[in-house]
């Protein structure tokens, strides 16, 4: 007889293991500084534009609310293949245009491309985090933490078949961004499925095991791309030993089946070691996995029956209407009248922005100090991203669960770092940009591991897609104000100044830059676009993106100590989440007995 407990564990695990892929492949708008200064010099952009049109894909990129909106109406295949149709089409476009396969396209079209190709992150990452969370309720802060943490470690992944396959042509890169991640998606929507609701009931003993392995691996992988990356950089290497490594990266990537692949072994072997916690519960004659459609139709079924009952009961004067409290389950419109919302709102808009603005201008950052090629500190900062969303997730799942520590304690620890990092880009002295690399992606990444399981234990997962979809929008609101209106408008200052004064000069060796003088030195490209090179031609706007994060710091206590209580009564009994969180998982609440409706009349 078929065991449902392995197969419905199986198929949790093959599905995140799917969804590792899917975020390995959704990290394209991190590849930005690959082909921006070809952007630049293509089709004749200056600095304010070139980033404007970082601003674009960063507003496609986070603007999910579509996505957020259909996820508990359509099956997260759908949500897939509208991501992988969007990336083709905005990434395959672009990569005509800058080939000069087809005519320059008007400015505000390429704007539009950019946002369409980065719009297909938002589908993939509201299909596999919503799906993943609910497949596995017990350890959201870890799976928030891993999958994540792939979209950041995915700029190393790229950067690693940029160098090694790809000749460092930005060309090919723009092609691989809109081949790649849709044929990934494709692939992937196969097994990317909800469990049905009995899932809950399996017992999976060696689930905690098994995601220390998956992290284990993780950190694994990410070490390996450091390694591999800077004996690239400092190394002259045979042609064929990058190849290598890329062949070793995708062992790596592969290595998270065996857990399923294991959980199905014993069921091969006729010996099932995963028993369900009611055996009469499950029908043999019913199928082990309910179709993602069934589900999402039962789910949109039961919500709509139950807003039907608490209407009546409300006509009736049985029972009023009560909003939500923090840790129960909001509507969007419900969490925009709570002062949290938008502590948590501005804390994320305060670090991602200021990071972004780094990410989206680190190909200027590297040409100002004299690097040319930047290709170092990309992998720096994609592999510090990967290891601050795992660990982010990792520790405040941990002290969470020992201490009932609010996750946003950390947040404002990575802010206070994110400061400091700031400041080395200001300085610009030799060696700042590799620390000041590495420190950013550290404490970048924390945000996003933090913010998504935050976001669902104050305001719910019922209604998780459009809450973390709105909050999301923060990244790029941060990247038009830091990026495309302070960043580029006081570069093109700095690079007319220099050009007018002509003063300044550098020395520039093997990848390291030595400044004498405080002063830009003016240039231009063979297109007459202004080119800034000196200390201060980002000096400025890293002190303002420090001075940003200290507000940051000041938000992130005040939402700490507000939300400290929710912590408390979720974590400080138990290092589980309640019933009825757990009920929110798949868009169910208790209908009210008459004795509730008598008790909440009575209030």
């Amino acid at each position: 007889m078929a065991n449902p407990g392995a197969a419905l564990t199986a198929t949790k695990w093959f599905g995140l293991s799917a969804a590792m892929w899917v975020q390995a492949s959704a990290g394209n708008a991190y590849m930005f500084a690959f082909y921006s200064s070809k952007l630049k010099t293509v089709l004749h952009y200056n600095q304010l534009q070139v980033n404007n049109l970082g601003v674009a894909k960063d507003l496609g990129e986070n603007v999910g609310l579509l996505a957020g909106f259909l996820c508990n109406k359509l099956p997260p295949w759908t949500l897939l293949s509208i991501g992988a149709l969007t990336g083709f089409l905005g990434y395959g476009v672009t990569w005509l245009v800058v080939s000069e396969r087809i005519q320059a396209l008007p400015y505000w079209q390429m704007s539009v491309l950019l946002w369409i190709g980065g719009n297909s992150a938002t589908w993939f990452n509201t299909a596999v985090l919503v799906t993943c969370m609910r497949n596995f309720p017990n350890s959201r802060g870890t799976v928030v933490g891993i999958l994540k943490g792939f979209v950041g470690l995915s700029a190393a992944i790229f950067t690693q078949i940029f160098s090694s396959l790809l000749s460092s042509d930005p060309n090919a890169l723009l092609l691989l961004l809109a081949i790649g991640p849709t044929v990934v998606s494709l692939a992937a929507m196969l097994f990317i499925r909800p469990v049905p609701p009995k899932a809950q009931q399996v017992l999976d003993p060696e689930e905690h095991t098994n995601f220390h392995y998956i992290t284990g691996v993780c950190i694994a992988l990410a070490f390996y791309l450091l390694a591999a990356t800077c004996l690239e950089d400092f190394f002259i290497l045979s042609p064929l030993v990058p190849k290598l490594f890329t062949a070793v990266m995708v062992l790596f990537l592969v290595t998270p089946l065996v857990i399923p692949i294991k959980a199905l072994m014993p069921e091969c072997c006729g010996a099932g070691s995963f028993e369900p916690a009611d055996e009469e519960s499950f029908d043999i004659n019913e199928p082990l996995l309910i179709a993602a459609t069934s589900v999402g139709k039962e789910q949109q079924q039961q919500d709509n029956g139950d807003d039907a009952e608490l209407l009546l009961a409300v006509g009736e004067g049985a029972v009023r209407r009560k909003r939500p409290r923090r840790g129960q389950d909001f509507k969007l419109k419900q969490a925009l009248v709570k002062a949290d919302f938008w502590l948590l709102f501005f804390t994320f808009f305060c670090g991602v922005g200021t990071g972004v603005t780094a990410l989206n201008n680190l190909g200027q950052i590297g040409e100002a100090q004299g690097y040319f090629n930047v290709d170092i500190f990309i992998s720096l900062i994609s592999i510090a991203n990967f290891l601050g969303r795992l660990g982010g997730g990792s520790l405040s799942e941990h002290y969470i669960r020992t201490n009932a520590i609010p996750r946003t304690v950390w947040l404002g620890v990575a802010q206070v770092f994110m400061i400091f990092s700031h400041l080395l880009f200001a300085s610009a002295w030799p060696g700042s940009l590799y620390a000041g690399s590495v420190l950013l992606g550290l404490c970048y990444g924390v945000h996003f591991s933090i913010m998504v399981p935050t976001a669902s234990e104050l305001f719910g997962l019922r209604h998780f897609g459009m809450i973390y979809n709105f909050l999301n929008i923060g990244n790029p609101l941060g990247s038009l104000l830091f990026s495309g209106l302070i960043a580029g408008y006081l570069y093109d200052q700095e690079a007319s100044k220099g050009a007018a004064v002509g003063s300044g000069w550098r020395i520039l060796g093997s990848g390291s830059s030595h400044w004498l003088s405080g002063t830009a030195v003016g240039s231009h490209t063979e297109h007459g676009a202004p080119v800034c090179v000196g200390a201060h031609c980002f000096r400025l706007t890293f002190i303002i993106m420090a001075c940003v994060c200290a507000v940051g710091v000041v938000l992130t206590s005040v939402l700490t100590y507000r939300i400290r209580s929710v912590y408390l009564s979720l974590y400080g009994k138990s290092p589980r989440p309640s019933s009825s969180d757990l009920l929110s998982l798949y868009g169910k609440s208790p209908r009210p007995s008459s004795s509730d409706l008598r008790t909440l009349d009575t209030h």
